[in-house]
């Protein structure tokens, strides 16, 4: 059984104690950063400067989610800002496989996303050159959104043709609608690395839940 993940998604923190918000989610694996410009998704979240501090100050390794329109630009600077990880959508990229480089020579791990109607097929060949892959459970966008269980089979296809092609790499990551119920079937579907936004910021100890969620991760993989 391998290691399980835990990324608090600051999404659904209250972004008027930001930094105190982030250092509530301390134990967890990786802070969820979600990057929204109202072009690719309509909403929009933190610009690059906001970014910037956000990792600045961050206690664990950011992981930067980039839901805008044009990530073969702008992907290079989150990864020259420091985030440990960095993870752009296939759908809004010309040049995937340049700007997954482009990351990994900047220093970060790099991600690719894939929205729900978009098939595994569409990212299976850029899996070995990929630190993590990224299957989305809710339409990118918002917080808060019901866990899309029609999403299983693609994972566990993923989740197949990871072990068949690159062994235990890429990391494979779910994100939306992710609780102590439905992180046990993402789980025994395959994923290792999850998302978690309500979840974690609108219980009453976010450090225990993270453990929760974590525990429920490890169980449905025994």
């Amino acid at each position: 059984m391998g290691t399980m993940r835990i990324c608090p998604s600051i999404l659904n923190a209250d972004h008027s104690h930001l930094f105190s918000e982030i250092d509530r989610v301390s134990s967890a694996d990786l802070l969820h950063l979600d990057i929204m410009d109202n072009i690719f998704v309509p909403n929009i979240t933190f610009d690059f400067e906001t970014s910037q501090r956000i990792i600045a100050h961050s206690q664990i390794p950011v992981d930067s989610h980039l839901m805008i329109h044009n990530p073969d630009d702008a992907a290079v600077n989150y990864a020259h800002a420091g985030s440990a990880s960095v993870t752009f959508h296939c759908e809004a990229s010309q040049n995937p496989l340049h700007t997954i480089r482009a990351i990994k020579a900047a220093g970060a791990r790099a991600g690719l996303a894939i929205k729900p109607a978009t098939p595994f097929s569409a990212v299976k060949e850029l899996l070995h050159e990929l630190d993590m892959l990224l299957i989305m459970t809710v339409e990118p966008g918002f917080g808060g959104q019901k866990f899309m269980a029609d999403q299983m089979p693609k994972l566990r296809e993923a989740a197949l043709a990871i072990q068949e092609i690159c062994g235990n790499r890429p990391w494979l990551q779910v994100d939306g609608g992710i609780t102590l119920e439905t992180i046990v079937i993402a789980a025994q579907s395959g994923a290792d690395t999850f998302v978690a936004g309500s979840a974690i910021y609108k219980s009453a100890n976010p450090a225990e839940m993270i453990s929760s969620l974590k525990t429920a991760a490890h169980f449905a993989r025994e």
